[in-house]
């Protein structure tokens, strides 16, 4: 057995113990977050500027509306189309006889109202060739950049933002659509990234399919939007830290509270769980853009968020800026976000089966790089893999 789990459950034990001392507190500093956020008054533009001048470790997210707005749920249009994409992928594995990867984009397109219908699908997509694995230098002293780990994660972002877009120029004209993508539309994995990278991953890639269904809006009401099923997310926790900080300008490098800081009342509290106790059935918080340094590479898809209470949970919804400033799209978005989870059981029911026709099991695996060393057999093609991924398929005991 290579996990004694007996010995395990006693540091469980002793972690519940630890959460269950904690809770009064946490309980004390939610409640603190809480009348923060709903006795706020002050002036929005002069927190607006505090909050961007802010020098923090921490995202602190920019407020559009008041912080404790809240807004009901629109009615939905008598006809309309939700569009989603997922997407999964069989990473580079160095250990096998080839340098491949695998990317899988499940689609589904969900038509409601007279012309109900629904178009499913999954689209498979092997790479190989050094032109698609490899992203090259454009500076002196760049090295080359292999598409694996995580740059595979983000050219799957990129891939199902490319799918959706596909899936948005088909869609009827006229008809108001949703299209839905799952996970964060900030691509804040990049920054650590060379400018080649960005470059082709996000103004040649991701944010070309955005700019694709903006032009798109010119023949139908096309919203776009991403959603975050419980988000870990502290972006406007942060924002409540900047409010109780006295401080004129902050820098909290040069923190003038060594203890008893004004900030540590809401220390520790989550987003969702701020707006779990503001919000109410299929309401909406305010609008609020993020911080994430990504973000200047954005222009006019920079990326406004609200919360949103589907059923038991709090979810985060990401739009881009020219969605969020139009009341009608986001009056769209918000309204077929809640209706699909109403339809869904709390989470959106075209996500839930894009997941379906994307998901990549365990055994897919297996029978993909199966089939990829019996065709390298078959065509006499000299290959082996390394002697650990031998012993892994292997049982000596």
């Amino acid at each position: 057995m290579s996990l004694d789990i007996t010995r395990v459950a006693a540091q469980i034990s002793g972690m519940v113990a630890r959460l269950r001392g904690d809770s009064e507190q946490r309980r004390r500093r939610l409640q603190s977050a809480l009348e923060t956020a709903g006795n706020y008054s002050g002036d929005l533009d002069s927190l607006r500027r505090k909050a961007v001048s802010a020098r923090t470790s921490w995202l602190v997210a920019e407020p559009v509306d008041m912080i404790g707005a809240r807004y009901e749920p629109p009615q939905i249009p008598p006809a309309f189309a939700v569009m989603a994409t997922d997407g999964s992928h069989i990473d580079i594995d160095r250990h096998r006889a080839v340098r491949c990867c695998l990317i899988n984009i499940g689609s589904v397109v969900l038509g409601y109202g007279a012309e109900p219908g629904a178009v499913l699908e999954s689209r498979p997509s092997l790479y190989y060739d050094e032109a698609d694995m490899v992203i090259a230098p454009t500076r002196p002293g760049e090295r080359k950049q292999l598409i694996e780990g995580s740059l595979l994660s983000i050219k799957r972002d990129m891939e199902e933002m490319k799918r959706l877009a596909e899936l948005a120029a088909e869609a009827k004209a006229g008809l108001p659509t949703l299209a839905l993508a799952d996970g964060s539309l900030i691509q804040w994995t990049l920054e650590p990234y060379s400018e080649a990278v960005t470059r082709e991953m996000l103004h040649e890639g991701y944010l070309k399919c955005l700019a694709e269904m903006r032009r798109l809006n010119s023949e139908r009401p096309l919203a776009v939007a991403s959603y975050i099923s419980y988000p870990g997310s502290t972006d406007v926790v942060n924002l409540l830290k900047v409010i109780l900080c006295p401080c004129r300008e902050i820098d909290c490098d040069k923190c003038p509270y060594a203890e008893d800081k004004p900030c540590e009342a809401v220390e520790g509290v989550l987003d969702r769980q701020l707006f779990d106790g503001l919000l109410a059935e299929g309401e909406r918080s305010a609008l609020f853009i993020s911080a994430s340094k990504i973000q200047k590479e954005y222009g006019e898809h920079r990326v406004q968020f609200f919360y949103v209470r589907t059923g038991e949970e709090i979810a985060r919804v990401e739009v881009p800026q020219w969605v969020a400033s139009d009341g009608a799209l986001l009056n769209l978005t918000h309204a077929l976000v809640v209706d699909q989870c109403r339809r869904g059981y709390g989470y959106p029911v075209a996500l839930s089966e894009a997941h379906e026709q994307a998901v990549v099991t365990g055994a897919d695996r297996e029978e993909f790089w199966q089939l990829v060393e019996q065709s390298l057999a078959e065509e006499k093609v000299p290959a082996s893999g390394s002697a650990k991924s031998f012993s892994k398929r292997t049982r000596w005991v």
